[in-house]
């Protein structure tokens, strides 16, 4: 089998380490890629379904390039959309030839016979980049209640350490940096520690999570090994201290909210005063980490006084980054069933998300101005943009150098301006 094939990923970094392996599968099939729609025999689309707006934009993409597409090529789409909603999918979109979910080979013809695989354990073609994200597991146990997840992603399913080891030497001796991802990614490990392999929801008494042990193993691999989603009940000392000694102080701590009764509705954990004191245990122990965080605004029952605390809670944490999000219904989860009576509007809740973003623009532009003058080490990721620790690849702002930098390297260089997330620096003398 041979031909042109084009990939367009939607969604979160799991999803594009998804694509990388669909691309190296392809390639192995015979496929080599294509820069354009119209030159491809096989366009693919990874798909998202989070929430209602990801669907959305998974379905826009998907008509687009089927009217891009040339005569006589074919359109398979896969990820969460074609796992969640095959049939329906498959039914609503005639355009499409193929609707592939997970583990069910993308190819058309005579290849299409290859039994399904396991996506998660594919092999990974090298990166072309000086950094990549590594996956290290797939699903999640838990149920939160505005997430639908774990209904299509399944439980949690953590990767082996040789698997993980022998992924990050397939990427290259050129990848300064692995950004490690998973649902619930501190949990990575608990769901193979028991004979049987019994799930656990916490390690075993006076032992560490299993995620410290891999950090600090991959950390003696590449130079900067960043974690990426932290869910904030299982961020203990021990894993604190294991990011903080990897060299890369950056803690991305997914809390959602931070009113307590709120939480409880949400069926998540943690309050305000919990959560400040782990970012005062992370800045005693660090005090140049970077804190990062993201909040759904108008889930069921928000009240104002939730809002406020929100709000407060922001000005008190002088988080780097966050993120902002408008609660979305997602079918059979818990949200979906609150009364009529603990509905937030859509307009109340987009007041709200502005009242959090605006706030949290200034202390972020805060935080980038304070660096102005100081010295830093970034990872040149590519002609004239680096990364220090504090940013993460196509999340957050970058530092802008000079094209003279040789991408792959690390620079020592001096912040000489600001401006809202980006930051500009030359070699520092």
């Amino acid at each position: 089998m041979s031909g042109r094939y084009y990939l367009e990923t939607l969604g979160c970094p799991k999803n594009q380490v998804d694509s990388d392996k669909l691309a190296g599968l392809l390639v192995a099939d015979g496929y080599t890629p294509s820069a354009s729609v119209a030159d491809a025999d096989l366009v693919v689309v990874n798909t998202c379904a989070f929430i209602d707006a990801a669907r959305q934009e998974s379905i826009d993409t998907i008509l687009a390039l089927a009217t891009e597409r040339r005569s006589g090529s074919r359109l398979v789409v896969t990820g969460c959309l074609a796992e969640r909603y095959g049939e329906e999918l498959s039914a609503a979109l005639p355009e499409v030839d193929l609707v592939a979910g997970f583990g069910v080979p993308v190819l058309l013809g005579p290849a299409r016979r290859r039994p399904s695989f396991d996506l998660l354990e594919l092999p990974r073609p090298p990166s072309n980049s000086p950094w990549a994200y590594l996956k290290v597991a797939e699903g999640c146990d838990r149920r939160c209640g505005f997430c639908a997840i774990p209904s299509f992603r399944g439980p949690q399913r953590s990767r082996t350490v040789d698997a993980l080891v022998a992924e990050v030497e397939a990427l290259g001796a050129s990848v300064q940096e692995v950004v490690l991802v998973a649902q619930d990614l501190a949990s990575w490990g608990l769901d193979r520690t028991e004979p049987g392999n019994d799930r656990r929801r916490s390690p075993p008494s006076g032992s560490n999570r299993p995620i410290v042990d891999l950090v600090q193993l991959l950390a003696s691999m590449v130079r900067r090994v960043r974690l990426l989603y932290l869910y904030p009940s299982s961020l203990d000392d021990s894993l604190i201290a294991a990011v903080v000694d990897s060299g890369v102080p950056y803690f991305d701590l997914s809390l959602q909210h931070v009113s307590r009764p709120h939480l409880r509705r949400m069926r998540r954990w943690g309050d305000a005063e919990r959560f400040l004191d782990r970012l005062a245990a992370i800045r005693a122990l660090a005090p140049d980490a970077a804190l990062r965080s993201s909040f759904i605004l108008g889930y069921p029952g928000e009240r104002e006084d939730d809002h406020d605390e929100l709000l407060a809670f922001l000005a008190e944490a002088r988080l780097d980054w966050a993120g902002f999000f408008l609660f979305s219904e997602e079918t059979g989860t818990h949200a979906a069933r609150a009364p009529d009576a603990d509905r937030v509007s859509p307009e109340l809740a987009m007041e709200r998300l502005r009242e959090c973003a605006e706030m949290q623009d200034a202390i972020t532009s805060q935080r980038r101005a304070e660096l102005v003058g100081t010295k830093i080490e970034v990872l040149v990721d590519c002609p004239g943009q680096g990364r220090s620790h504090r940013e993460a690849p196509e999340i957050d702002g970058v530092v802008h150098v000079p094209y003279t930098l040789a991408p792959g390297t690390f620079q020592v260089v001096e912040v000489t301006g600001a401006a809202a997330a980006e930051l500009w620096a030359e070699p520092a003398s």
